[in-house]
């Protein structure tokens, strides 16, 4: 069984994950995995983007203003229609903020970001550079009604999102649409 609280980080991208913190969105009982200041901070933490400042209520907000701001874009993308150029003026208003300090260690990284600001401004930064990349070519849609989740999928294969839930159900009813026309057909 699928913990429907549990963080979707499977979904190619950093940006992408931030999507998928609203569940069945288009559906008649969304899921909000982060619904409070220490989820979202979890959910920060788990992205490796937690900054130094404590998170509070207004940044919940602006995380959720973020996620809503990008999904209309990422489907767009995704239908291959122009986004709404207001939708896209707010997205480049993320944008301004922190540059990361890079170090090397056993490894490369980059320093915390400041802020939750800092911390969305990395996000839309990504985001940016996908939807506006050659990478964007790899994005996809989950075509159940109800999630419309977006995925990067590279190989072009995959026909939902990696949410066992939503192949599931899409299997289910092509083999009952399968089995109606096979019975239509021998009923003529």
């Amino acid at each position: 069984m699928v913990d429907r609280m549990e963080f979707r980080l499977d979904l190619g991208a950093t940006w992408l994950n931030l999507l998928a913190t609203r569940g069945t969105h288009f559906g008649e009982n969304p899921v909000e995995r982060v619904p409070t200041v220490e989820r979202f901070t979890e959910w920060l933490d788990l992205v490796e983007l937690r900054p130094v400042r404590k998170v509070t209520s207004a940044d919940l907000e602006r995380g959720w203003e973020l996620r809503e701001i990008l999904r209309p874009i990422a489907l767009a993308t995704v239908d291959g229609v122009p986004p709404d150029a207001a939708t896209a003026e707010a997205l480049a208003a993320f944008l301004e903020g922190d540059s990361p300090v890079l170090t090397v260690t056993d490894r490369l990284e980059r320093s915390r970001p400041r802020t939750t600001a800092d911390a969305l401004s990395r996000i839309a930064r990504q985001a940016v550079d996908h939807l506006t990349g050659p990478e964007r070519a790899f994005l996809s849609a989950c075509p159940e009604h109800d999630c419309r989740g977006v995925f990067s999928d590279p190989t072009g294969r995959r026909r939902w999102c990696p949410n066992p839930t939503c192949a599931t159900r899409g299997r289910v009813r092509a083999h009952r649409a399968r089995k109606h026309a096979e019975t239509a057909g021998q009923a003529d």
